[in-house]
C-alpha cells in the first residue's frame, strides 16, 4: 500500500479515536481517567499501521507529530477526553516519545517493534481499571498509587498482549510457542518498572524495558 494512503488511514484513525473518546466524555458521561485510556489503547495500535509502511521516515510522522499535538493539549485543553489537568501528569507526551525512539530504532525487526509497545498499551490501561476498581492493596510511588491487583493485571496482560505479536508477525525471531517464554520475562520486566515509575514516566520506562528485553532475548537466538 502507498505510504501517503496509510499516513492518511493511521490519521484518520488517531482522530476518529480521540473524537469517540470526547463524545463518551461528553455525551455518556464517562470519567477522563476512562477516556484517556481508550485514546491510550487506540494511540497504542497505531503501531499497526507501521507493518504497511515501507519509509521509515513516514512511519515517525503520526507518533513525532503526536509530541506536539499532545504537549499542545496538555498546555490549552484541546482534547479534554485525555487531559486530567494535573499538570505533573505527562503521560500522554511520554507516549509517543517511546513510540517514535522505538519506531527509529527497532525498524528492521517489526514483531519486536510491535511487541515492546504491547505492555504499555494493553497492560497499563487494564491495569489501571482492575486497580481502580478492585484495587485493596494499595502501595504508594511517587505521583500516586498503586495496587497488588492493578499489577497483577499487567503481568498477565502483557505477557498476552506481547506472546501475540511475537508469535505472528512476519519475520519474527520467536515463531509459535517459543514466544511464551521470551514474552512471560518481558511482562514481569515491565510489570516491576511499571509498578515503580514515578509521575507517568511508565510510559517511557515500561517500552524501553520492553524493547531491551526483546533486543537481547533476540541476539541470543
Amino acid at each position: 500500500m502507498n505510504d501517503l494512503l496509510v499516513l492518511v488511514a493511521a490519521y484518520l484513525y488517531l482522530f476518529a479515536a480521540l473524537g469517540i473518546a470526547e463524545w463518551l466524555r461528553r455525551r455518556q458521561g464517562y470519567s477522563v481517567d476512562f477516556t484517556r485510556k481508550v485514546v491510550h489503547i487506540a494511540a497504542g495500535m497505531t503501531v499497526l499501521f507501521l507493518l504497511a509502511f515501507q519509509s521509515r521516515w513516514m512511519a515517525l510522522i503520526p507518533p513525532v507529530s503526536f509530541i506536539f499535538i499532545n504537549t499542545l493539549s496538555y498546555w490549552k485543553g484541546t482534547f479534554q477526553a485525555m487531559e486530567t489537568g494535573e499538570r505533573w501528569r505527562l503521560g500522554t507526551i511520554y507516549f509517543p516519545i517511546a513510540f517514535a525512539v522505538l519506531t527509529w530504532w527497532l525498524w528492521e525487526t517489526k514483531s519486536l517493534l510491535v511487541a515492546s509497545l504491547m505492555p504499555m498499551t494493553w497492560g497499563d490501561a487494564l491495569a489501571a481499571v482492575v486497580g481502580r476498581r478492585w484495587g485493596r492493596r494499595k502501595f504508594r510511588v511517587p505521583g500516586g498509587h498503586r495496587t497488588l491487583e492493578g499489577s497483577l493485571t499487567f503481568l498477565v496482560v502483557a505477557w498476552v498482549a506481547t506472546a501475540l505479536p511475537l508469535a505472528f508477525v512476519s519475520g519474527t525471531p520467536f515463531p509459535g510457542w517459543q514466544a511464551l517464554p521470551v514474552a512471560l520475562a518481558v511482562a514481569v520486566g515491565t510489570a516491576v518498572v511499571e509498578a515503580i515509575s514515578p509521575w507517568g514516566t511508565d510510559n517511557l520506562t515500561v517500552p524501553a524495558v520492553a524493547a531491551l528485553i526483546l533486543r537481547t532475548a533476540a541476539s541470543l537466538t
